[in-house]
């Protein structure tokens, strides 16, 4: 359930092991290869994609970066990721892309993705007394349906019918935080070559891009923003004031997105329900100051389809029955990462105390090689490869 990244490359993970699924969507094929949303590909996601036949695109259009910027007091500092990353590096590519090329290669292998098509509840999932799941929707024209399988897979985000089956039953664990993110996409070409993470007094904000000529920044405010407190000029103002260094000046061109979002942390313990599974953000939500969002909903797919094939094809549940400890083990992580991004470039209002503090992890961050590399490893790719990495 769900076309998403997760929904999608698992169902394409599962035919290229002689696995049939169908993928149910609520919205149109256009709204989802449309949708706005992450854009740092971590590098196993990208040699993910590659491996599995659907990074041709992203490797002749996605840009690669090899460091960030932390912008704090008025300067500049780069962490150069892939020197300290063991010469692994990041790809900016969207989400959005990512969507277009799973469903090109889905329906080109002859994959069944049904748009339009509310998945409203499920049944059977608990494998009690000999039953099997059913998943009922409703297609565009409203007309109901049932769709029997062997297992679901709840890729359909915190508010679909997956997270609701489960509800009473899981351990939800949230916290909200203190502010939210005014993103804007812009046609405006990128005034840098790498992402800028900026702290200042004024509030945090981001320089991102998805193109050559499309940039994507963000503004820290406060939660439930109205969008039209936030006029174009306004915006250009406020991002030109804080992210404001000698000898540097920001690109600026017409704005044709906008969105205001509530940043908050939520992990739904465990992520198997007898034959339901979940994955990506109908498990967990990160802020997305650490660009874990998409990367998690990826790493999930990868296990659950390394899980399901021996289950569907064998009878084997072993690793289904390590499926949610595994994914978990890297949920946590990415939340300790994420948060700690988040509280240190985000400034508290009238908390000069706290400003204090998050200069201070800001300048030992720069300065210490030890802490730079911890920031670099699990930026790039949180499982460094062999296994977590420690914290700083």
């Amino acid at each position: 359930m769900g076309a998403g990244p997760a929904g999608l490359l698992l169902s394409h993970l599962l035919a290229r092991a002689g696995v049939e699924s169908v993928v149910l969507e609520r919205r149109s094929r256009e709204y989802v290869e449309q949708r706005v949303r992450a854009g740092v590909l971590e590098h196993s996601t990208a040699a993910l994609l590659d491996a599995c036949g659907v990074g041709g695109r992203m490797r002749r259009e996605g840009l690669v970066h090899h460091g960030i910027e932390l912008r704090f007091a008025g300067a500049r500092h780069r962490v150069p990721l892939t020197e300290l990353a063991g010469g692994r590096s990041i790809v900016v590519y969207g989400q959005q892309e990512v969507v277009k090329d799973l469903i090109d290669a889905r329906l080109a292998a002859g994959g069944r993705i049904e748009f339009d098509t509310e998945a409203v509840g499920i049944e059977g999932w608990e494998g009690t007394g000999g039953a099997t799941p059913a998943v009922h929707f409703v297609d565009a024209a409203g007309r109901a349906g049932t769709l029997s399988c062997d297992v679901v897979c709840g890729c359909d985000g915190a508010h679909g019918a997956s997270r609701a089956a489960v509800a009473g039953r899981a351990r939800v664990f949230s916290h909200r935080h203190p502010f939210a993110w005014l993103g804007i996409l812009a046609e405006a070409p990128p005034a840098t070559e790498e992402l800028i993470y900026c702290r200042h007094d004024r509030g945090f904000s981001l320089y991102s891009m998805r193109s050559p000529t499309l940039s994507r920044l963000y503004l820290q405010v406060e939660p439930g923003t109205p969008l039209e407190d936030w006029p174009d000029e306004r915006i250009w103002d406020e991002l030109a004031a804080r992210l404001h260094v000698e000898g540097w000046e920001m690109s600026v061109g017409p704005i044709v997105e906008r969105s205001v979002t509530d940043m908050q942390s939520v992990v739904v313990e465990p992520m198997r329900f007898g034959s339901l599974f979940l994955a990506g953000d109908a498990a967990h939500v990160v802020p997305p100051t650490g660009a874990k969002g998409m990367n998690l909903a990826v790493a999930d797919v990868r296990l659950l389809a390394e899980a399901l094939v021996p289950l569907l094809q064998a009878g084997d549940g072993s690793l289904a029955d390590e499926y949610s400890a595994r994914c978990l083990r890297r949920v946590w992580r990415a939340q300790e990462l994420s948060t700690w991004m988040t509280m240190m470039l985000h400034p508290l209002t009238g908390e000069d105390f706290n400003g204090r503090l998050q200069l201070a992890r800001l300048d030992h961050l720069v300065h210490s090689e030890g802490a730079s590399r911890w920031l670099a490893e699990n930026y790039v790719d949180l499982t460094g490869g062999a296994g977590l990495v420690t914290g700083a």
